[in-house]
């Protein structure tokens, strides 16, 4: 029998015969470095008293050389950082694994019907789809938007009445699910009082005068946005979400298809809030 690979190589988990075990784009490049400086590509190899004996990468076959011919040094050294950067490869697809099916179950745990639920725990409670007002905007504030002409606001606006949202959430990031029925931009924007009524407005819509091109503006927050399947969503703030009036939002930019499910957030509610 044949001696064992050699104590470094055993020190480093060098994982052989890598062909077996992994795809060829994802193995070990193991080498040995000559003391003339060529470099050859080897899948195996085990040292021996004089001898090297190797697997070949260019010829798939096994071969022999001097042991006395191998430049060790440098030849540990690459093969030290060919282990750790396998090893990294290795964990970065377990994760993706993991992470691949943490998506298929959660993805069952998704009602079937179109819409968004809040994640509260383990349930998944699903939030109102509220109607929206169509309103118009008498403030002359300017939009800051790329475009040729000054961006005047007010066309109308797009609004929920009632003071806040019937669905209260909690905790510093909520979690929602979404299941849309089309293709749409979506996130959590937040929802303001309209001033002197009794409504908050979800979206403003902006016209640039003669051309009549038209934007939406919404205050959106910053969120995180996990697909886990066709036209099916995971979404929660990056940065603790504050107290306040929220509505997830989904829309067509330029087709006035704006749908909203509004919500109010507080983080310290008590366990037993919708």
């Amino acid at each position: 029998m044949r001696r064992a690979a050699a104590r470094w190589n055993r020190a480093l988990g060098v994982v052989l015969a890598l062909p077996l075990l992994a795809p060829v784009s994802q193995a070990q490049k193991l080498a040995l470095f000559l003391t003339d400086g060529t470099r050859m590509a080897v899948t195996e190899y085990e040292v021996e008293t004089e001898r090297v004996r190797y697997f070949s990468a260019a010829r798939g076959q096994w071969e022999e050389l001097p042991r006395e011919i191998v430049d060790w040094e440098r030849t540990e050294r690459h093969n030290a950082r060919e282990a750790e950067a396998f090893r990294q490869r290795q964990d970065q697809e377990r994760r993706e694994r993991v992470a691949e099916r943490r998506a298929r179950t959660e993805l069952h745990s998704v009602p079937l019907d179109d819409g968004v639920y809040y994640l509260r725990g383990e349930e998944r409670l699903p939030l109102e789809q509220v109607t929206l007002t169509v309103g118009k905007s008498k403030k002359r504030t300017v939009l800051n938007v790329i475009a040729p002409v000054p961006v005047m606001p007010g066309k109308r606006t797009m609004a929920v009445e009632g003071l806040a949202a019937e669905t209260v959430t909690s905790g510093e990031k909520p979690a929602f699910y979404l299941r849309l029925d089309r293709f749409s931009r979506f996130g959590i924007a937040r929802v303001g009082l309209e001033e002197g009524r009794n409504r908050r407005v979800v979206q403003r819509i902006f016209m640039v005068p003669k051309s009549e091109d038209e934007f939406e503006d919404q205050d959106e927050i910053e969120v995180f946005r996990q697909q886990l399947a066709p036209l099916v969503y995971k979404i929660w703030p990056t940065d603790p979400l504050p107290a306040g009036e929220y509505a997830v939002i989904a829309y067509t930019p330029g087709e006035d298809d704006l749908r909203a499910w509004d919500f109010s957030h507080r983080p310290a509610a008590g366990a037993r809030d919708q």
